[in-house]
């Protein structure tokens, strides 16, 4: 009712409600992976506070973006069968319930319950799924930017919150840092109840960039949920050498952004003496720069080769982790790592998508792309355990780093060995 009523209305001043829904997504996506990044900032003080140490919480942080990724190639079905709205709404109400459990948790079976199992599945139905469903039904033109701009999101939510939350963490405690996120899930959640639709036909429309004669695309009728489909897609794509390149230079990506920089950041500067804001705020500065970076790259993905661009992302990724252990921790040279390891944070995405589209085509791709993404976040879940590990058993981060930027490395040189489609025409640089 509300959204048909508020359609009506941006329809009679020329704004077409594709872009209310896509600035609904963009905050819900931004707000459920802000829950998703805020655990790393809680390790140090709650594993202090409880008696926990490093290793067994970062198990329950590895759990949950094993968790996350996994849930990825699942989320399209639910959105299909149960609607992009209630998907999202159930989404929010489990990562709300998620945080709040564990502010009273005294056991790591309960933390497990809050942080492992509601923040995973629930991140995992908000995570970049949905952006594609989002763009793919809503817009013919400017899908790409959508894309772009929804995923910037993504990451840059892990990290802009960070900052807020590590001053309230120093001068509140942890557990007052859970409030924003809580807020902001539920004032989300009467949102997208009264404004988000699944499809542009529910509120009378055709998608941006369809002419206006185009008869609305009626939603398919209610299916059985099938588990069978992305099994099936599964399969078929593990014949092919490109799946299992793109997947292990994204299980490389997760390795070395979410699981150890994200999880462990605060923790590692805090082994150099580093309070926690002006650690938390280079971590805001790398979500900025993200941001950037990402829309950016989604611009170079369409005029320059993506494998070529995936070795320069990996590659320098590496050699900034390399550097990170001897940047002395001062705050001039983390905001030299923030700014240029930031540019690289997710800029790896649009350049997969595309190779995985061109290999796969475009009705395939999401669903492929959904199990390269949970080798990405399979990577994170090794990371983040490892990383605790190594902080435990050797009293520092060095290790991690190290290994990481190592696999970074190799990432670079197997996004060399993608094959382009035979059919696929080599891109061509924009001319000028």
């Amino acid at each position: 009712m509300f959204a048909q009523a508020f359609s009506r209305q941006l329809d009679r001043r020329g704004i077409h409600y594709a872009w209310i829904v896509a600035a609904i997504t963009f905050c819900v996506m931004l707000t459920t992976s802000a829950a998703l990044g805020l655990p790393g900032a809680f390790l140090k003080p709650m594993s202090t506070e409880m008696g926990w140490s490093t290793d067994k919480v970062s198990s329950i942080l590895a759990f949950r973006f094993a968790l996350f990724g996994i849930m990825a190639p699942f989320s399209a079905i639910l959105m299909e069968r149960f609607g992009v709205r209630n998907v999202v709404c159930a989404a929010l109400a489990l990562i709300a319930g998620g945080m709040a459990l564990a502010t009273v948790s005294t056991e790591l079976w309960q933390l497990l319950v809050a942080w492992g199992l509601m923040l995973g599945v629930g991140s995992g139905l908000t995570a970049l799924v949905l952006a594609a469903v989002v763009a793919n039904r809503w817009f013919t033109a400017r899908r790409g930017l959508v894309i772009g701009v929804l995923t910037a999101s993504s990451a840059t939510g892990q990290l802009a919150f960070l900052p807020v939350a590590a001053w309230l963490i120093e001068h509140m405690g942890w557990r007052v840092a859970v409030l924003p996120v809580l807020v902001a899930c539920a004032a989300l959640a009467f949102v997208v109840f009264g404004f988000m639709r699944s499809r542009p036909s529910d509120v009378g429309l055709v998608a941006f960039g369809d002419l206006p004669g185009t008869v609305p695309a009626a939603p398919a009728p209610a299916a059985p949920l099938s588990w069978r489909g992305p099994f099936t897609v599964l399969r078929d794509a593990a014949r092919t050498q490109t799946f299992w390149i793109l997947a292990g230079t994204f299980f490389i990506c997760g390795l070395s952004t979410n699981g150890l920089i994200q999880t462990h950041f605060i923790s590692l500067c805090a082994d150099y003496g580093m309070s926690a804001v002006p650690a938390a705020s280079a971590l805001a500065m790398m979500g900025a720069f993200d941001f950037v970076g990402t829309i950016l790259s989604g611009w170079l993905s369409d005029r320059y080769d993506s494998r070529k661009l995936l070795f320069w992302y990996y590659g320098l990724r590496g050699l900034s982790l390399f550097w990170l252990p001897h940047s002395e921790f001062t705050l001039y040279g983390l905001s030299i790592f923030a700014m240029f390891y930031g540019l690289d944070w997710i800029a790896t995405v649009p350049p997969t998508i595309k190779l995985a589209a061109t290999t796969f085509g475009r009705e395939r791709a999401p669903m492929v792309f959904g199990w390269i993404f949970a080798a990405h976040q399979i990577g994170a879940a090794t990371a983040a355990f490892g990383a605790g590990m190594s902080r435990t058993f050797w009293l520092t981060y060095s290790p991690a780093l190290y290994i990481a930027g190592t696999a970074c490395l190799l990432a670079a040189l197997l996004a060399l060995m993608v094959r382009r489609p035979a059919q696929q025409p080599a891109p061509q640089p924009a001319q000028a």
